[in-house]
């Protein structure tokens, strides 16, 4: 007597055929399940740490801008490049132009996936400044702008004072801008989106903004990236919120 699965059968009876021709039905079922789950994203999965990376279009080095939005005393929002990005300088090329140049020395670059990872971007910063998260700025920032950041930071929590942030949702965003300076690609992103932000003192009452409160903002965030760097991600450069 020989064993198979979960039965006995006489060696007289020959190969279980039908058995195998049952586990393969099962196998193939479950293969594909699980193909059709793992494939699947439900919006609620942890996203990659390089939200920008070039081998997906939407990459960028560590010169990308991106504007932050803080409606709080502690950071003070700089312009992004000259001025609203909306408005085209004399000169300037237009978006068409310059993402065409762009693309001209990237050959990766992709206007939508650019997009998507700056949304991806947005929404990574908007959680990780609130909270103080240093390590996980650090890479999505360029260095004089990480350097105010962390100092926004620092000053916050000497003073014993908490930042609360809330991305409702993000409106709309659109590419304003785009340009090839010299190496660098420079591509700035119009965000509106609908948050609720609130500053709490050390006893935890609101000094700053109303946490049943949900303000719609418009932000402007410059990305740069050098083109040649072997490194694929973009870092905010700029911040910019149009009058």
């Amino acid at each position: 007597m020989a064993k198979f699965g979960f039965g006995k059968r006489p060696m007289s009876e020959g190969f279980p055929v039908l058995d195998i021709i049952i586990f393969a039905l099962l196998a193939g079922f479950l293969i594909l399940r699980l193909r059709s789950v793992l494939g699947r994203r439900t919006g609620h999965e942890k996203r990659p740490f390089k939200p920008m990376a070039t081998a997906t279009g939407a990459s960028a080095r560590e010169d990308k801008v991106i504007a932050l939005p803080s409606r709080n005393a502690e950071l003070k929002q700089e312009p992004a490049g000259s001025g609203d990005a909306q408005e085209q300088p004399v000169g300037e090329p237009s978006l068409a132009d310059g993402l065409s140049q762009i693309k001209a020395v990237d050959s990766n670059f992709r206007a939508d996936d650019f997009l998507a990872g700056a949304r991806v971007a947005f929404e990574m910063i908007l959680e990780a400044f609130p909270r103080g998260e240093k390590t996980a700025l650090r890479p999505l920032l360029a260095d004089d702008v990480y350097r105010k950041f962390t100092s926004a930071i620092d000053a916050r929590e000497k003073a014993g004072e908490t930042l609360e942030t809330t991305l409702v949702g993000i409106k709309s965003a659109e590419l304003v801008e785009a340009q090839l300076r010299g190496r660098d690609a420079v591509v700035t992103v119009k965000f509106v989106s609908e948050q609720v932000n609130v500053t709490k003192n050390r006893e935890g009452a609101a000094i700053d903004g109303d946490p049943s409160e949900v303000t719609i903002l418009t932000d402007v965030w410059t990305f740069q990236r050098n083109t040649r760097a072997r490194d694929p991600n973009w870092t905010l450069v700029a911040t910019h919120v149009p009058n």
